[in-house]
């Protein structure tokens, strides 16, 4: 199959025999790890799961995977209901997050392990090993022990492993973290492609922004063990739920709004903006409210534009300009500036035309 026809179909609706979680509770002792949770992934989808640390995330993921007990709710998998199966019933490929290949294992002999669990003919075990080594790019190295290997290899010897059983869902947690900050770039977009070519569904955790938005095609952002906001990453980016999915995916801040005579008033009515200064969308959640990024704002001494007075408490260089964290009142906010501005203890701001999104019922 292309990339792109896996592209086409992980757009397609969640179907029956995909992965589906309905509202999964699972505790640590008196403790709720994840409380009520529900998502799905169809065949071919790829869905990430992200949030803080101790969030629930990798909980959420062990007990699709039958390492953790749950408390309520059920895992279903390829339309059977799985949720008090032993993990060795589920047909699930499991990539850890330490990658757990065998040191004294050849490439090719990792690979087909599973299948030689599972009794596979020699022959088929031989073809299939010869596949998987094709799709991840290992032929070279299939007689290679892993101590031979670079992290990025031995990943890739990890996700062929899990996907060589042929599983009906594959789950991955953290599958770049182990890596240098500069090789997962080169190998997010590695994985992707890998990932465009299974039919399985896919499930992975992280903590990795940008990792989470350009793998999923949806996300499941969860909170102190809830799902906050499960969207694409187009809807959550420009239609987060509250302030802390804006904050966290995306470092940007969302204020409560009201609009009146042409203005929306922000801040308890202490900052009044043009409405024609604003991007103006429609969103999903109910109320009016104002989304800021860091270039949704600028500093201005033109005391005839809708300024707000702030106090700098922060400045950050990032190369291309400045970063400042600023605050009006209680409220933190991001600006960035010129590297070559000049900038004193406190700044007033003003939005930067079309880069402030106005988020209205009525758009």
């Amino acid at each position: 199959m292309s990339i792109r026809a896996a592209a086409d179909r992980r757009s397609a609706p969640a179907r029956a025999e995909g992965l589906a979680v309905d509202g999964l509770t699972v505790h640590y002792g008196s403790t709720a790890a994840v409380r009520g949770v529900s998502l799905d992934v169809a065949p071919a989808e790829t869905v990430a799961v992200i949030g803080p640390s101790g969030c629930g995330k990798s909980t959420t993921l062990r007990a699709v995977a039958g390492l953790v007990p749950v408390s309520g709710g059920a895992v279903s998998l390829a339309g059977r209901d799985v949720t008090g199966w032993n993990p060795s019933r589920r047909n699930i490929g499991l990539v850890p997050q330490n990658y757990a290949v065998f040191p004294h294992m050849s490439v090719a002999a990792n690979i087909a392990y599973g299948l030689r669990a599972r009794g596979t003919a020699a022959a088929r075990r031989r073809e299939r090993v010869r596949e998987m080594l094709e799709v991840t790019r290992l032929t070279d190295l299939a007689q290679r022990r892993p101590d031979q290997l670079s992290g990025g290899q031995r990943q890739r010897v990890a996700l062929a492993r899990a996907l060589a059983i042929r599983p009906d869902a594959l789950l991955l947690d953290e599958p770049l973290a182990a890596l240098d900050p500069q090789l997962r770039g080169g190998l997010r977009r590695e994985l992707a492609a890998m990932l465009a070519e299974t039919d399985c569904a896919t499930l992975i955790v992280t903590h990795d922004q940008q990792e989470a938005l350009s793998l999923g095609s949806r996300i499941a952002l969860l909170r102190e063990g809830r799902l906050v906001q499960f969207d694409t990453p187009r809807r959550l980016w420009d239609d987060p739920a509250d302030a802390f999915v804006a904050d966290f995916l995306a470092g940007a801040v969302l204020l409560d709004a009201v609009v009146d005579d042409g203005h929306a008033l922000a801040l308890d009515g202490r900052w009044r903006v043009p409405v024609r200064d604003l991007a103006v969308r429609p969103t999903a959640h109910g109320s009016t409210r104002l989304l800021l990024r860091h270039d949704s704002l600028t500093v201005t001494d033109d005391p005839a534009r809708a300024v707000l007075e702030a106090r700098v408490t922060h400045s950050e260089f990032t190369g291309d300009g400045v970063r400042l964290t600023v605050r009006a009142g209680e409220q933190v906010l991001g600006v960035r500036v010129p590297p070559d501005a000049r900038v004193g203890g406190s700044v007033s701001l003003a939005v930067a035309p079309g880069r402030a999104v106005l988020l209205t019922p009525g758009a």
